[in-house]
């Protein structure tokens, strides 16, 4: 996939640190599934690891326990609609349906993953790939899974050197997303560096 850059894992925090909307994908034997998560954080360096809400009633969680793992998809602007989508429609009763998947539902076009069997989602402006760190009780009474990030990647456009790189120049198209609430949300906006005379 073109502009798709190696992230080194120390810095793969920067992806999330700024607290976007990611689409969760998960894959196992053969089945995979797609949901939109606002509730996503980093919450370490070494080795990196990550923090994501995964409600019990889903199909994405069913795959991520029964494989271990999983991936974060940060989708841009030009997702806005397939994101809120994946966060609206089941990928259990697709399934039930025998009516394809919901990747294949939403439009989205997927890629292999290096390192973990959940597919990426092509159009994204970041992706990690996960690990589940086990934690029974977080997991059941909190819907909350620790994945140690194993491979980190970024669209070369608008993340490079473990930055990213929103400024005028952008295309608008390739910010990330941040969920408000019933549908709207916010792009990222510019950059600055707070040490640097105003």
């Amino acid at each position: 996939m073109s502009h798709l850059a190696h992230v080194e894992l120390a810095k793969a925090y920067r992806l999330l640190n700024h607290g976007p909307t990611v689409l969760v994908s998960s894959a196992h034997r053969g089945r995979r599934n797609v949901m939109a998560a606002a509730w996503s954080m980093p919450l370490d360096f070494q080795p990196p690891k990550v923090a994501v809400v995964i409600d019990k009633s889903t199909y994405t969680r069913e795959l991520v326990e029964a494989s271990g793992s999983f991936a974060l998809n940060l989708p841009c602007r030009a997702q806005a609609r397939p994101a809120l989508a994946a966060g609206n429609q089941s990928g259990r009763e697709l399934a039930a349906q025998a009516a394809g998947d919901k990747f294949q539902e939403l439009g989205l076009r997927t890629f292999a993953a290096s390192q973990v069997e959940a597919p990426l989602i092509e159009g994204c402006v970041g992706w990690l790939e996960c690990r589940v760190l086990p934690e029974p009780h977080n997991q059941q009474a909190y819907d909350l899974f620790i994945g140690e990030v194993v491979a980190a990647w970024a669209d070369d456009r608008v993340f490079a050197n473990g930055h990213w790189l929103y400024d005028q120049q952008t295309d608008p198209a390739l910010r990330t997303l941040h969920y408000v609430a019933g549908g709207a949300f916010f792009t990222i906006g510019e950059a600055f560096d707070a040490t640097s005379p105003l």
